[in-house]
C-alpha cells in the first residue's frame, strides 16, 4: 500500500509541476512584453525628473528591453520551455540591474528609482507561479544590487538613515512577496487537487451513467418480458383448450377403422397431431421465457451435473448420431439448482451445435464438454467444431427472437431462455467463437448446499 501511495504522490507531483510550468511559461511571456513596454515608457519619467541623464538612461532602457526581448524569444524555443524557471529569473534581473545603475548615477539612497525595485519584487511574488525560495532569492539579489548602487558611488552613502529606510522597505517587500507566494502555492495546489478530484468524479459519473443505461436497458427488457408474459398467459388460455380438443379428436380418429385401413389417412392425422404438439411447445417456450423468477422448489435442489449431462445426451441421442462426444470433468460434480432446467440448457446447446455443423457440411462433427471447478462455481464449456459465429452475430445470440435459421426452423428463443436459466442460478452464459473453426458456450453453476449427497 505504501508503494501505491508513493506512486500516486509522484504522479500527482509530476502532473502538478507540468501544469505550473505551462502556466509560468505563459506568465513569463506576457510579463516580459509588459516589462519591455514599461521600461521604454520610463523615458518620459527620465525626461521629467532627470533631463540631464535622459540620453544615457534611454540607451540603458533600450539595452534592457533588447535583453528582455532576447529572453522572450528564447522562451519560444524547446530549450527555453524546458528551462522556463531559470530564464525567467535571469530576465527579471535585467530591469533590477538597470534601476540599480540609475540609482548609482543619480542621488543614490535618496533616488526615487528605488520604488521601481519594490514594484518588481511585488510583481514577481504576485504574478508568477513560483515557490517562496524563488521569491526570497530574487529579493535578496535585488537588495544586494541596491546596496552596491548606493555604496559604490564616489561619495558613498551620505544619508544612512534614508539608505536604511529604503533597504528595509526593499527587504520587507521581498519578505511580503515570499509569504504571499507560500499561500498562493498552497492555493494552486488545492485548486489542482480539486481539478483532479473533479476529473475523477466525472469519470465515476460517466461510469455511473453507463450503469444507469444498462439498468434502463434491463428495465426495458423486463417490460418486454412482462408484455410477453401477458401474451403467453393469454395464448395458453385461448390456444391450449382448442388445441387439446383437436388432439383428442385426432387421437379418436386414429382409432377409427378407416384410419387403420388407410395409411395415407393415418399419416395425415399423425402429421396434424405433431402440428398441434408444436403449437403447444411454442406457447410453452414463450411462457418459460417470460416468467424467469425463482420460486419453484426444484430450483433449489442439489444434483449431480454429470447425471444431467447424461440425460441431455440420451434425450438428444437421435440428433447426436455421427457426432463424437468427449467429456472432461472432475469426480465431484455436485451442484445446486434446477436439474430439469439445466438439462434443457444442455439439450439446446447440443441441438444448436449439431444443426450448425450439419448445415456447414462437417463430416468430422465433434462436441467437447469440459467441466471444472472455479472456486465455488462449476464452470461448464460446450465446444463444437462447426462454422463458428460471425462477429456481427455473436453479440446478439442471446437476444429474444434472434436466429440465423430459416423461417419455420425456430423462434430464436432457445439461447434467450437458456441465458435466463443460468442467470437464475447466479451465473452467466457466454458465447465464444472463431469463425470458420469452432464455437464455445460457457456457463457456471453454484456448488451444492448439502455435501455428501451421492
Amino acid at each position: 500500500m505504501s508503494t501505491t501511495l508513493a506512486d500516486s504522490a509522484t504522479t500527482f507531483h509530476s502532473s502538478y509541476e507540468k501544469q505550473v510550468s505551462g502556466h509560468q511559461l505563459l506568465s513569463s511571456r506576457a510579463c516580459a512584453l509588459t516589462v519591455i513596454v514599461l521600461v521604454l515608457a520610463g523615458m518620459l519619467l527620465d525626461y521629467a525628473i532627470y533631463p540631464v541623464e535622459r540620453l544615457q538612461f534611454a540607451f540603458a532602457r533600450l539595452f534592457t528591453s533588447a535583453a528582455v526581448l532576447a529572453a522572450l524569444a528564447l522562451l519560444y524555443t524547446p530549450l527555453g520551455q524546458r528551462h522556463v524557471h531559470s530564464i525567467t529569473f535571469v530576465w527579471l534581473l535585467f530591469p533590477q540591474m538597470m534601476i540599480a545603475w540609475m540609482i548609482n548615477a543619480t542621488q543614490g539612497e535618496t533616488s526615487l528609482f528605488y520604488a521601481g525595485i519594490i514594484l518588481t519584487i511585488f510583481a514577481v511574488g504576485t504574478l508568477f507561479p513560483v515557490g517562496h525560495w524563488y521569491t526570497i532569492g530574487f529579493g535578496l539579489i535585488t537588495a544586494t544590487f541596491y546596496v552596491m548602487a548606493c555604496y559604490l558611488r564616489p561619495q558613498g552613502v551620505l544619508d544612512f538613515g534614508q539608505f536604511l529606510f529604503h533597504l528595509t522597505i526593499i527587504l520587507f517587500a521581498g519578505a511580503a512577496s515570499a509569504v504571499y507566494t507560500v499561500f498562493a502555492e498552497k492555493g494552486r495546489r488545492q485548486l489542482f487537487l480539486l481539478q483532479e478530484e473533479l476529473a475523477q468524479k466525472n469519470g465515476e459519473l460517466a461510469a455511473i451513467n453507463a450503469d444507469l443505461l444498462d439498468i434502463k436497458g434491463q428495465m426495458l427488457q423486463q417490460e418486454k418480458m412482462a408484455a410477453i408474459g401477458t401474451l403467453a398467459a393469454g395464448l395458453m388460455h385461448e390456444v391450449n383448450n382448442p388445441v387439446n380438443f383437436c388432439m383428442m379428436a385426432i387421437d379418436l380418429a386414429l382409432e377409427e377403422p378407416a384410419a387403420k385401413d388407410s395409411a395415407l389417412l393415418a399419416d395425415c392425422l399423425t402429421d396434424a397431431r405433431e402440428g398441434m404438439a408444436r403449437i403447444q411447445h411454442i406457447v410453452s417456450d414463450l411462457k418459460t421465457f417470460a416468467y424467469r423468477k425463482k420460486g419453484a422448489e426444484s430450483e433449489n435442489a442439489d444434483f449431480l451435473f454429470e447425471k444431467a449431462l447424461n440425460s441431455a445426451i440420451r434425450l438428444t441421442g437421435f440428433e447426436l448420431k455421427g457426432v463424437a462426444i468427449t467429456r472432461q470433468m472432475p469426480t465431484d460434480t455436485l451442484v445446486n439448482g434446477d436439474e430439469a432446467a439445466i438439462v434443457g440448457v444442455l439439450i439446446n446447446l447440443f441441438s444448436n451445435a449439431v444443426l450448425a455443423m450439419r448445415n456447414a457440411g462437417r463430416t468430422d462433427m465433434a462436441i467437447a464438454v469440459t467441466v471444472g471447478w472455479d472456486g465455488d462455481r462449476l464452470r461448464v464449456a460446450v465446444q463444437d467444431n462447426g462454422p463458428g459465429i460471425s462477429a456481427d452475430n455473436i453479440a446478439r445470440v442471446f437476444e429474444p427472437f434472434f436466429t440465423t435459421r430459416e423461417v419455420g426452423q425456430g423462434l430464436g428463443l432457445g439461447l434467450s431462455i437458456s441465458y435466463g436459466i443460468i442467470q437464475r442460478h447466479g451465473g452467466l452464459l457466454m458465447a465464444e467463437s472463431e469463425p470458420g473453426a469452432w464455437t464455445r458456450m460457457v456457463f457456471d453453476l453454484p456448488r451444492a448446499q448439502v455435501e455428501g449427497l451421492q
